[in-house]
């Protein structure tokens, strides 16, 4: 396989972990990386390494004790990969589009943004250094987010 579809097969893996309310799963993901919450924000929005992600998750995302999930369903879209296989880096830029439905929220769209990400090699296989969340568009979060 390729390190393009490596690197896309990452992204679609932390949308499935954070669907599934997999929050360790996701925090696997971010061992070797980081996860900025605004680009150039302040060291606080910056959450570096697998506890300080795990921590960000447990701390924002409401999980449904019915299901044990957020009741959500992130799809990434448009993903433009860039890799440098002799360096052992890439980038990435992906769109996302979030629904939820849960028994007080009819289905419908919660947020949409964007993902700038880079990776790099380690140990052989590809890696999240970093992701870069924006946001484009938001909807009704108040079945998503933790107060």
């Amino acid at each position: 396989m390729d390190s393009a579809r490596q690197i896309e097969n990452l992204l679609y893996t932390y949308a499935e972990r954070i669907d599934a309310g997999d929050f360790d799963g996701v925090a696997d993901l971010f061992t070797h990386g980081r996860i900025l919450g605004m680009e150039d924000g302040p060291p606080e929005s910056v959450f570096e390494g697998r506890d300080r992600v795990r921590w960000l998750y447990g701390r924002t995302t409401r999980i449904h004790e019915d299901t044990g999930t957020p009741r959500t369903k992130h799809l990434t879209t448009n993903c433009r990969i860039e890799v440098d296989d002799e360096a052992g880096t890439a980038t990435a830029r992906s769109s996302y589009l979030v629904t939820q439905a849960t028994p007080v929220l009819p289905l419908q769209v919660i947020i949409t943004g964007h993902y700038l990400d880079t990776f790099h090699r380690v140990d052989g296989a590809w890696s999240f250094e970093s992701r870069t969340m924006f946001v484009d568009q938001t909807g009704d979060l108040s079945q998503h987010l933790l107060p």
